[in-house]
């Protein structure tokens, strides 16, 4: 496929759909910003789409907890699409609040296979405030295709109120670390596992981003789509390598749209 069709989905307090579309129109894809009203009405089929995208932002004011009425309308509003969509093995990423809805909707990190079952869930900052600044991440080694190749620490900007993950209990935790699908872990600037400020929520394990058993479906609390250019990075001028151009996040969006190409 020359260039895959990729939907970022929006409604009320969504607010990174813009950032996301760029990044994913400079990876090769075509974007087109559908509102969930479009979806649930039938204006608009997910089965039109190769690449489902649910950006940062704070979707319906975070009411009742961040992602849960966006959630709450893909599992009971269009839900057959969407598990088709699945099931056919297209391409899904959530960010920031997009990483919630994913978590709260059943769809990550999936062990159930049902795409319904609830299993972890992002929740208040152990700081008790609003994280705003950039982290250190570690990759680790999953069968995440939205990361193939990624073998270094990166950087990449937080924004989020309830960032921290936490699996159900320790049997989804041990199968979330036995099934590789951690993806991304906060570090210190060495690459070491830190607590606050460089675990900028309290997750379990310091996890950042997981994805499902397929390496499809992937999540992650801090915004790749924010760092697509070097010059997004306030320390750019420092960097040692000022022949690079690409900022770290944009290899994330590159896979998926080189996955669709090749394989969709």
């Amino acid at each position: 496929m020359k260039n895959p069709r990729t939907i970022i989905l929006r409604t009320a307090g969504t607010n990174c759909d813009k950032e996301t579309a760029f990044a994913f129109q400079t990876s090769g894809a075509r974007t087109e910003l559908v509102h969930i009203n479009e979806l649930t009405s039938g204006r608009k089929k997910l089965k039109e789409y190769q690449i489902l995208a649910l950006p940062g932002g704070f979707t319906y004011g975070d009411d009742i907890a961040s992602g849960k009425i966006l959630a709450n309308e893909l599992k009971f509003k269009i839900e057959t699409q969407l598990q088709k969509f699945v099931k056919d093995g297209k391409l899904i990423i959530g960010i920031c609040n997009g990483f919630q809805i994913l978590v709260k909707a059943g769809l990550l990190p999936n062990l159930s296979g049902d795409l319904q079952t609830i299993e972890s869930t992002l929740t208040l900052n152990d700081s008790n405030k609003f994280e705003d600044r950039w982290v250190h991440l570690r990759p680790v080694r999953s069968n995440c295709l939205w990361t193939k190749g990624m073998d270094e620490l990166i950087s990449l900007p937080i924004a989020h109120g309830e960032g921290k993950f936490i699996p159900k209990d320790e049997e989804v935790l041990s199968a979330i670390r036995q099934k590789e699908l951690v993806v991304f872990e906060y570090v210190d600037k060495d690459g070491a596992l830190r607590g606050y400020p460089c675990n900028p929520n309290g997750s379990v394990e310091n996890i950042a981003g997981i994805c499902d058993p397929t390496g499809r479906v992937f999540g992650l609390m801090p915004h790749p789509e924010r760092h697509v250019s070097v010059f997004q990075h306030p320390s750019w001028t420092r960097q040692p390598d000022r022949s690079k151009k690409d900022g770290d996040g944009l290899m994330i969006f590159k896979n998926g749209v080189n996955f669709v190409k090749k394989y969709l």
